[in-house]
Protein backbone atom coordinates (compact mmCIF):
# COMPACT_ATOMS: atom_id res chain seq x y z
CA UNK A 1 0.00 0.00 0.00
CA UNK A 2 1.37 3.14 -0.86
CA UNK A 3 -1.13 6.15 0.75
CA UNK A 4 -1.43 9.29 -1.35
CA UNK A 5 1.21 12.23 -0.78
CA UNK A 6 -1.01 15.21 -1.08
CA UNK A 7 1.05 18.08 0.15
CA UNK A 8 5.50 18.29 0.97
CA UNK A 9 7.86 21.05 2.15
CA UNK A 10 10.64 21.22 4.06
CA UNK A 11 8.74 20.42 7.55
CA UNK A 12 5.55 18.93 6.33
CA UNK A 13 4.17 15.97 4.56
CA UNK A 14 0.53 15.21 4.25
CA UNK A 15 -1.51 12.15 3.47
CA UNK A 16 -4.95 11.09 1.73
CA UNK A 17 -5.58 8.15 4.30
CA UNK A 18 -7.80 5.53 3.18
CA UNK A 19 -10.75 4.02 4.95
CA UNK A 20 -9.81 1.12 7.27
CA UNK A 21 -6.25 2.00 8.39
CA UNK A 22 -4.84 3.40 11.10
CA UNK A 23 -3.41 6.27 11.22
CA UNK A 24 -0.67 5.36 14.37
CA UNK A 25 0.11 1.68 15.43
CA UNK A 26 -2.65 0.13 17.46
CA UNK A 27 -1.53 -0.17 21.70
CA UNK A 28 -2.05 -3.64 21.42
CA UNK A 29 -1.07 -4.83 18.50
CA UNK A 30 1.69 -2.83 16.64
CA UNK A 31 1.91 -5.30 13.70
CA UNK A 32 -1.12 -3.58 12.38
CA UNK A 33 -0.48 -1.44 9.76
CA UNK A 34 -0.90 2.03 9.73
CA UNK A 35 -0.22 5.15 8.12
CA UNK A 36 2.84 6.04 9.77
CA UNK A 37 4.77 2.97 9.31
CA UNK A 38 4.24 3.03 5.89
CA UNK A 39 4.70 7.13 6.13
CA UNK A 40 8.52 6.63 7.88
CA UNK A 41 9.49 3.44 5.68
CA UNK A 42 9.47 6.59 2.76
CA UNK A 43 10.67 9.51 4.90
CA UNK A 44 12.56 7.83 8.05
CA UNK A 45 11.44 9.21 11.10
CA UNK A 46 8.04 11.42 11.61
CA UNK A 47 6.59 12.90 14.38
CA UNK A 48 2.72 13.02 15.26
CA UNK A 49 0.66 16.12 15.55
CA UNK A 50 -2.67 14.69 14.72
CA UNK A 51 -4.80 11.42 13.51
CA UNK A 52 -8.60 10.18 12.39
CA UNK A 53 -10.22 7.34 13.33
CA UNK A 54 -9.26 4.24 11.62
CA UNK A 55 -13.08 4.45 9.19
CA UNK A 56 -12.26 7.66 8.20
CA UNK A 57 -10.41 8.49 5.00
CA UNK A 58 -8.77 11.52 4.73
CA UNK A 59 -5.69 14.30 5.53
CA UNK A 60 -3.72 13.44 8.25
CA UNK A 61 -0.37 16.20 8.59
CA UNK A 62 2.94 14.82 9.89
CA UNK A 63 5.92 17.01 11.05
CA UNK A 64 9.27 16.27 9.72
CA UNK A 65 11.58 17.28 12.50
CA UNK A 66 10.89 18.21 16.45
CA UNK A 67 10.67 21.89 16.25
CA UNK A 68 7.58 21.74 13.66
CA UNK A 69 6.29 18.93 15.65
CA UNK A 70 5.84 21.22 18.83
CA UNK A 71 4.70 23.70 16.65
CA UNK A 72 2.15 22.34 14.92
CA UNK A 73 0.99 20.75 18.35
CA UNK A 74 0.55 24.03 19.85
CA UNK A 75 -1.81 24.62 16.51
CA UNK A 76 -3.81 22.08 17.36
CA UNK A 77 -4.10 22.27 21.17
CA UNK A 78 -5.13 25.99 20.80
CA UNK A 79 -7.64 25.52 18.17
CA UNK A 80 -5.29 27.67 15.87
CA UNK A 81 -6.29 26.08 12.75
CA UNK A 82 -9.06 25.23 10.50
CA UNK A 83 -10.50 21.64 10.04
CA UNK A 84 -13.03 20.35 7.51
CA UNK A 85 -14.63 17.21 6.41
CA UNK A 86 -16.80 16.16 4.42
CA UNK A 87 -19.94 13.40 5.03
CA UNK A 88 -22.22 12.01 3.36
CA UNK A 89 -25.25 11.37 5.81
CA UNK A 90 -29.01 9.87 5.94
CA UNK A 91 -31.55 12.29 5.38
CA UNK A 92 -31.96 15.90 4.67
CA UNK A 93 -31.53 18.70 7.04
CA UNK A 94 -34.44 21.27 7.88
CA UNK A 95 -31.93 23.63 7.98
CA UNK A 96 -28.60 24.12 5.60
CA UNK A 97 -26.48 25.33 7.84
CA UNK A 98 -26.26 25.44 11.71
CA UNK A 99 -23.28 25.28 14.79
CA UNK A 100 -23.79 22.01 16.90
CA UNK A 101 -22.80 23.47 20.64
CA UNK A 102 -22.98 19.98 22.76
CA UNK A 103 -20.65 18.97 25.53
CA UNK A 104 -19.70 14.93 24.87
CA UNK A 105 -18.93 12.24 26.94
CA UNK A 106 -18.39 8.26 26.98
CA UNK A 107 -21.37 6.30 26.77
CA UNK A 108 -22.72 5.23 30.52
CA UNK A 109 -23.30 1.35 29.53
CA UNK A 110 -21.38 0.76 26.31
CA UNK A 111 -17.48 0.65 25.82
CA UNK A 112 -16.18 2.49 22.79
CA UNK A 113 -19.05 4.78 22.13
CA UNK A 114 -19.68 8.69 22.93
CA UNK A 115 -22.96 10.44 23.59
CA UNK A 116 -24.02 13.74 23.95
CA UNK A 117 -24.19 15.16 27.57
CA UNK A 118 -24.36 18.37 28.94
CA UNK A 119 -21.65 17.09 31.80
CA UNK A 120 -19.61 16.28 28.84
CA UNK A 121 -16.88 17.74 27.45
CA UNK A 122 -17.36 21.21 25.26
CA UNK A 123 -17.64 20.02 21.39
CA UNK A 124 -18.65 22.64 18.94
CA UNK A 125 -19.54 21.69 15.18
CA UNK A 126 -20.74 23.76 12.51
CA UNK A 127 -22.01 22.33 9.09
CA UNK A 128 -23.10 23.35 5.54
CA UNK A 129 -25.24 21.47 3.49
CA UNK A 130 -24.14 21.03 0.27
CA UNK A 131 -26.19 18.77 -1.93
CA UNK A 132 -29.39 17.59 -1.00
CA UNK A 133 -30.20 14.26 -2.45
CA UNK A 134 -33.45 11.88 -2.14
CA UNK A 135 -32.62 10.11 1.27
CA UNK A 136 -29.19 11.82 1.54
CA UNK A 137 -27.26 14.82 2.29
CA UNK A 138 -23.56 15.97 1.05
CA UNK A 139 -22.26 17.90 4.00
CA UNK A 140 -19.20 20.12 4.57
CA UNK A 141 -18.24 20.06 8.48
CA UNK A 142 -15.83 22.34 10.47
CA UNK A 143 -14.57 21.14 13.73
CA UNK A 144 -13.60 23.88 16.68
CA UNK A 145 -13.03 20.85 19.07
CA UNK A 146 -11.09 16.94 18.65
CA UNK A 147 -13.67 15.27 20.67
CA UNK A 148 -13.95 11.24 19.83
CA UNK A 149 -16.43 11.03 17.36
CA UNK A 150 -17.25 14.21 17.24
CA UNK A 151 -19.03 14.52 13.84
CA UNK A 152 -20.90 11.29 14.25
CA UNK A 153 -22.12 12.19 17.87
CA UNK A 154 -22.75 15.36 16.72
CA UNK A 155 -24.56 14.17 13.56
CA UNK A 156 -26.60 11.70 15.10
CA UNK A 157 -28.11 13.58 17.57
CA UNK A 158 -29.16 16.32 15.12
CA UNK A 159 -30.79 13.37 13.44
CA UNK A 160 -28.66 12.81 10.17
CA UNK A 161 -26.31 9.93 11.04
CA UNK A 162 -23.39 9.76 8.88
CA UNK A 163 -24.62 6.89 6.38
CA UNK A 164 -22.39 3.53 6.89
CA UNK A 165 -21.86 4.61 10.72
CA UNK A 166 -22.21 1.12 12.73
CA UNK A 167 -22.22 3.06 15.70
CA UNK A 168 -24.32 5.87 15.61
CA UNK A 169 -26.34 4.97 12.24
CA UNK A 170 -27.72 1.63 10.80
CA UNK A 171 -24.29 0.43 9.48
CA UNK A 172 -25.91 -0.97 5.66
CA UNK A 173 -24.13 -0.47 2.87
CA UNK A 174 -25.50 1.97 0.03
CA UNK A 175 -26.67 -0.07 -3.31
CA UNK A 176 -27.57 1.55 -6.68
CA UNK A 177 -30.57 -0.56 -6.41
CA UNK A 178 -31.70 1.73 -3.16
CA UNK A 179 -31.47 5.14 -5.68
CA UNK A 180 -31.89 4.11 -9.54
CA UNK A 181 -35.13 3.15 -10.00
CA UNK A 182 -35.56 0.34 -12.55
CA UNK A 183 -32.27 -1.18 -11.42
CA UNK A 184 -31.35 -4.54 -12.39
CA UNK A 185 -28.40 -6.94 -12.07
CA UNK A 186 -25.90 -6.85 -14.89
CA UNK A 187 -25.87 -10.66 -17.17
CA UNK A 188 -22.69 -11.23 -15.22
CA UNK A 189 -24.28 -10.76 -11.35
CA UNK A 190 -25.14 -13.13 -9.50
CA UNK A 191 -25.73 -10.79 -6.32
CA UNK A 192 -25.72 -7.07 -5.94
CA UNK A 193 -22.70 -5.20 -4.57
CA UNK A 194 -22.90 -2.31 -2.50
CA UNK A 195 -21.47 0.86 -3.95
CA UNK A 196 -20.35 2.05 -0.41
CA UNK A 197 -19.68 0.16 2.73
CA UNK A 198 -17.69 2.11 4.88
CA UNK A 199 -18.09 5.08 7.17
CA UNK A 200 -18.65 8.19 4.80
CA UNK A 201 -16.38 10.72 6.42
CA UNK A 202 -13.41 12.31 5.12
CA UNK A 203 -10.93 14.55 6.47
CA UNK A 204 -10.86 16.96 3.77
CA UNK A 205 -9.17 19.98 4.17
CA UNK A 206 -6.87 21.92 6.95
CA UNK A 207 -5.69 25.63 7.38
CA UNK A 208 -3.12 27.27 9.23
CA UNK A 209 -0.17 29.73 9.72
CA UNK A 210 3.33 28.02 9.72
CA UNK A 211 6.07 28.89 11.98
CA UNK A 212 7.05 31.86 9.60
CA UNK A 213 3.73 33.41 8.99
CA UNK A 214 2.80 31.78 5.75
CA UNK A 215 -0.66 31.07 5.10
CA UNK A 216 -0.79 26.89 4.25
CA UNK A 217 -4.36 25.79 2.26
CA UNK A 218 -4.13 21.64 2.10
CA UNK A 219 -6.67 19.73 0.95
CA UNK A 220 -7.20 16.10 0.48
CA UNK A 221 -9.28 14.91 -2.16
CA UNK A 222 -13.04 12.96 -1.65
CA UNK A 223 -12.22 8.72 -1.91
CA UNK A 224 -13.39 7.58 -5.00
CA UNK A 225 -15.79 5.58 -3.46
CA UNK A 226 -17.29 8.23 -2.01
CA UNK A 227 -17.18 10.47 -5.45
CA UNK A 228 -18.66 7.19 -7.43
CA UNK A 229 -21.59 7.28 -5.02
CA UNK A 230 -21.99 10.98 -4.72
CA UNK A 231 -21.98 10.90 -8.80
CA UNK A 232 -24.81 8.35 -8.44
CA UNK A 233 -27.03 10.36 -6.11
CA UNK A 234 -26.41 13.51 -8.69
CA UNK A 235 -27.52 10.61 -11.64
CA UNK A 236 -30.11 9.30 -9.88
CA UNK A 237 -31.59 10.87 -6.69
CA UNK A 238 -32.30 13.92 -7.35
Amino acid sequence: MKPEVVFENEQLVAFNKPSGLLSIPDRFDTQKANLLKLAESRYGKLFVVHRIDRDTSGLIVFAKDEETHRYMSSLFLSRNIDKYYLALVQGNPAQLDGSIRKGIMPHPTLKGKMVVNARGKEARTDYEVLQNFAGYSLVKLQIFTGRTHQIRVHMHDLGYPVVCDPLYGKGSPVYLSEIKKKFKLSINELEEQPILQRLALHAFEVHFKDAGGHDIHIQAPLSKDMQATVRQLEKWSK
